[in-house]
């Protein structure tokens, strides 16, 4: 593990990395202006859980050959896109609610099916091979070369940098949660946001299938 100094600059880091908008935040925002807090939150555990998946990978490795393998890479790399794109295609073609907002609206909330929305959280991260090589590329950065186990000083970062991102994860839910329940023109244009994430979500997802391999 890194000495002290070294630790609170990784920390640092990753919360300034965490705090950049993206897919992620997006995913995070969108549901819980939908749905609530807790449907925000959710999200953010699935994103999470996502990322634990490529902290394991680059790990054992896996990241390794999709940063040598332009064949591995270009798979993970279309299906990611693949995927991102269906999910913004699915928002735009959602139905939207009603525009008649009754007194209570900020009570109001769209059925959140948690299950799905971790699910997809998930899939999302997993599914994104920058992910895998972000964490390649980053973590050994803060691993000393002396380090006998590197292996489990690399899990170890990952695990700190994962946990490090729920506060500014939950914090995006909290604020968007908070902003529905009270700025009723949110309830009134719900269905617009679906259009705008949805037009989001397949902007990144062609840029996600135009982009090369950071590692090549």
């Amino acid at each position: 593990m890194p000495d002290t100094p070294q630790l609170l600059v990784f920390i640092a880091a990753g919360w300034l990395l965490n705090l950049t908008p993206g897919p992620d935040v997006l995913y995070i925002v969108t549901n819980a202006l939908k749905s609530g807090v807790r449907a925000g939150i959710v999200a953010a555990l699935g994103i999470v859980s996502g990322c634990f998946v490529h902290v394991l990978a680059a790990a054992l490795g896996v990241s390794a050959l999709l940063a040598t393998s332009a064949m591995a890479f270009i798979a993970l790399k279309w299906i990611g896109a693949a995927y991102l794109v269906w999910m913004g295609i699915r928002l735009l073609l959602a139905k939207g609610g009603s525009s008649v907002v009754p007194a209570d609206a900020a009570q109001i909330k769209v059925p959140a099916d948690f299950r799905r929305i971790y699910l997809r959280g998930f899939l999302t991260n997993v599914l994104n091979p920058k992910v895998a090589l972000f964490f390649l590329a980053f973590v050994p950065q803060f691993i000393a070369p002396g380090t006998p186990d590197k292996v489990t000083a690399f899990l170890l970062l990952g695990l700190l940098f994962n946990l490090n991102s729920l506060p500014i994860n939950f914090g995006y839910a909290w604020l968007a949660g908070w902003a529905a329940g009270r700025v009723s023109a949110v309830q009134r244009t719900m269905h617009w946001l679906d259009r705008a994430a949805g037009a989001m979500f397949v902007g990144f997802g062609l840029k996600l299938a135009m982009s090369d391999n950071p590692a090549q």
